[in-house]
């Protein structure tokens, strides 16, 4: 390497040999033509077709270097206009002449009138566009309010704060009843309040406990405030307050459940409700209601099985094939309001309730596997949602 180097250095005149002795020149200090030309090379190459002899030399120095030069064979297009294309550069010209936009300021000066605009293909394809827009989940709740009024119903709201009384004693569920423990329900610590009901439908909704449960009924676990855990609440207090003879109601809203957050379950979420009373009603009423309600949203094949809700008697669950699980899935559930909810709240007729999550809509609509998808916020996704379902 010692022999390589001097070597080197005497041939780009660096040194010289003066009585056996190594003597730097003046030009000891000038670089190399190797040097000159690696400096020229970047992070992109160079070009190796336009060089001259000595740098051509160069490179065959350096090629015999190991390491030092990487040559790779890189083919460029030419491109060149036709002759077809020749004969239509008139045309572009004129076309370059031409106003592509319409301005204000053509607009208000009146030049509009004056200039020749090009011509537009409204069948071009154009980039994709995102506007503001609501939230999926929003579009399908409007799509139901719109249905239950197109079926005649009235919509009804109420607090999501409500006490335990209207929340499950007017519903004939039982004080002990584990859906009332604290790890199912969210309570309102070290609050009460006093219960928005007559004395008589208390008095009466106790007699039911009592009665039906054979149990002490307290007063302080009815008084006690929970954030609702479904709409109930609010449609039945609206049927105890105007008592209809006939009536079709429904609400939506937010609901809570102090359960583990999974695939198909959240903390909060929002439920629909349906209520419809008539003195001649029945369960074949019902099931034509829901058939009906899901026909309107896009499901075809519905079916039914009987069920056990506390309130409800006879009860029901609806299941809705889903194509894209190749399964029955369940939707809502349904029934009946029992007598023992009904009669101490002075409600003489039947009274036919469904209700369910709106977010298995949603996933069934937008065919997801995890209703935590909904509240993900992931912009690829709700941009890929269509505003209109077909």
């Amino acid at each position: 390497e010692i022999n390589a180097a001097i070597s080197g250095a005497r041939r780009n005149h660096w040194i010289q040999l003066t009585e056996g002795k190594m003597v730097a020149t003046p030009l000891a200090d000038a670089q190399s033509p190797e040097e000159i030309f690696l400096s020229r090379i970047t992070d992109i190459g160079l070009d190796s077709t336009n060089l001259s002899v000595e740098n051509k030399k160069v490179i065959e120095n350096l090629k015999k270097r190991p390491e030092y030069l990487v040559m790779k064979e890189v083919k460029y297009p030419q491109i060149s206009i036709s002759e077809i294309g020749k004969t239509l550069l008139p045309m572009i010209e004129r076309e370059k002449s031409k106003e592509r936009k319409l301005t204000s300021q053509l607009i208000t000066s009146g030049k509009w009138k004056e200039v020749e605009f090009s011509a537009l293909d409204v069948e071009a394809p154009a980039p994709p566009v995102y506007p503001g827009r609501r939230h999926p989940l929003v579009d399908i709740i409007e799509e139901v309010k719109e249905i239950f009024v197109g079926l005649g119903f009235s919509e009804i709201d109420g607090p999501v704060v409500q006490s335990g009384f209207w929340n499950f004693d007017a519903l004939f569920t039982p004080q002990d009843h584990p859906a009332r423990e604290m790890q199912d329900t969210f309570y309102i610590s070290g609050q009460r309040q006093q219960i928005p009901a007559t004395g008589e439908q208390k008095r009466k909704v106790a007699e039911v406990h009592k009665k039906g449960w054979s149990t002490k009924w307290d007063i302080k676990e009815a008084e006690s405030i929970v954030l609702r855990t479904h709409t109930t609440p609010v449609t039945l207090r609206h049927l105890a307050m105007i008592k209809p003879e006939v009536g079709r109601y429904f609400s939506v809203g937010r609901v809570f459940r102090n359960e583990k957050v999974s695939y198909k379950h959240l903390v909060e979420f929002h439920q629909v409700e349906g209520v419809a009373t008539a003195p001649l009603a029945s369960l074949r009423d019902l099931m034509g209601l829901q058939k009906e309600f899901y026909a309107k949203m896009g499901i075809k094949k519905v079916k039914f099985w009987p069920t056990f809700f506390p309130y409800t008697e006879p009860s029901l669950q609806s299941m809705v094939y889903n194509e894209k699980l190749e399964k029955w899935v369940e939707l809502f559930g349904m029934g009946i309001f029992r007598p023992e909810v009904t009669e101490p709240l002075g409600i003489k007729n039947r009274v036919l309730a469904w209700g369910g999550g709106l977010e298995r809509i949603a996933m069934f609509r937008f065919r997801l596997h995890d209703v935590r998808e909904l509240y993900g916020n992931r912009l690829a996704w709700l941009r890929s949602v269509p505003r209109c379902q077909l």
